[in-house]
């Protein structure tokens, strides 16, 4: 890569967003408490949500390997995004996913229910009773880790409910 073409791809970009006005006074407060600009602060967000998101940059990472990411951000992404359960399913399959990291339009679904919903979904699943816990995102994580072969981190959680 040239100096030029080096200097071209570091360029800064101004970028334009509507925050209301408690999120707007939060970064402020923040910022202030930290000593940064709040232009500092946005762009800290953005990279330290860039980096924990890392697995939608890779596309290799396909259908089960994108699982743990969104159990991890299941809530937010459902609440902020608003995603659709048939967008999810492109996002999960539809990159050359391989057979076996396919993942089920019905566990999908389970990405996007509130915890009681989640909670009769597993009870009525007979592949997720092995897999029973008292708090539902525990039980979610472990019949996902059972049943696509992942290593996720089983801590024992306790529903918000």
């Amino acid at each position: 890569m040239s100096e030029n073409e080096h200097f071209l791809n570091d360029k800064k970009h101004i970028v334009s967003m509507r925050l209301n006005n408690s999120d707007r006074i939060a970064v402020r407060s923040t910022a202030a408490r930290l000593f940064v600009r709040e232009s500092e602060l946005y762009r800290f967000a953005v990279y330290h949500l860039l980096n924990r998101l890392h697995k939608l940059h890779d596309e290799s990472c396909t259908g089960s390997d994108l699982l743990p990411l969104f159990l991890e951000f299941r809530e937010e992404l459902n609440i902020h995004l608003g995603l659709k359960k048939h967008q999810l399913f492109k996002i999960f399959n539809c990159k050359n996913t391989t057979p076996d990291k396919f993942v089920a339009m019905a566990d999908i679904e389970l990405l996007l229910l509130p915890h009681h919903a989640v909670r009769q979904r597993l009870q009525q699943t007979s592949d997720a009773a092995a897999q029973k816990q008292t708090a539902t995102d525990a039980w979610l994580k472990g019949y996902l880790a059972e049943k696509y072969h992942l290593t996720l981190d089983l801590e024992y959680e306790t529903d918000e409910e």
